[in-house]
């Protein structure tokens, strides 16, 4: 990791076409800009984070409403089996 001291109206340059210009500082908090291609896609790292916690979250839920699921179609043909095959 690069680790930069800049001060208010300073900038870095990222590549060729990436530009991060320190906008304000106020106290503990940092107000930067970012000049970048369309196509390059800024997130900010909390957002990503949720995301993922997210993501995850409902990877998990989901597995366990399939583990649910599955338990009572096992019941299901379990059923049927012992009641000749369920349709007629």
């Amino acid at each position: 990791m690069l680790v930069l001291s800049r001060k208010s109206g300073e900038a870095i340059r990222i590549g060729d076409d990436i530009e991060v210009s320190i906008i304000d500082v106020r106290g503990d908090t940092v107000r930067i800009g970012i000049t970048a291609p369309r196509n390059v896609a800024i997130f900010r790292m909390e957002l990503l984070e949720e995301v993922a916690k997210t993501n995850i979250d409902a990877v998990r839920t989901t597995s366990v409403k399939l583990d649910v699921l599955n338990a009572l179609l096992s019941e299901k043909r379990k059923t049927e089996q012992k009641n000749g095959g369920g349709r007629e």
